[in-house]
């Protein structure tokens, strides 16, 4: 299923693709954290958008948009503007090379992160097979 970029349709799409992508599953086995992913406005996003994912083992327990800021306390937390995430979900920007010139900034364990990046890169090409478009 592939969906407008950020909507809670792109969320959910994305929910269903961690959980039914075996490739995912086998690389992201040994993952366990929550993140909110937090996207600043430029451009055609007129406001902040945030998404919650709780990622635990290779599935996707939980998802939400526009969560309350104030109601989970992650273990990571994704921030960048709209431009920067267009670029990542277009594969134009990697996002390893996104979070080493802090166009994408990751507030939690980086040691942790970096030991997993292909966990990470995985996510990223989960989420870029269910973007459709980009608003």
């Amino acid at each position: 299923m592939a969906a407008i970029f950020p909507s809670e349709e792109w969320l959910k799409g994305l929910e269903t693709k961690l959980n039914s992508d075996g490739r995912y599953a086998d690389i992201a086995k040994n993952w366990e954290g929550d993140l909110f992913i937090i996207v600043e406005p430029v451009g055609n996003l007129k406001e902040q958008t945030a998404f919650y994912l709780d990622l635990w083992h290779g599935r996707c327990r939980k998802a939400e948009f526009q969560p309350d800021l104030s109601s989970h306390s992650p273990v990571f937390t994704l921030t960048s503007n709209y431009d920067n995430i267009k670029e990542i979900l277009t594969g134009k920007l990697n996002p390893m090379t996104a979070m080493m010139t802090m166009k994408l900034r990751v507030k939690g364990n980086m040691g942790y992160m970096m030991r997993n990046v292909p966990t990470v890169l995985d996510f990223v090409r989960c989420a870029q097979e269910v973007t459709k478009e980009i608003l």
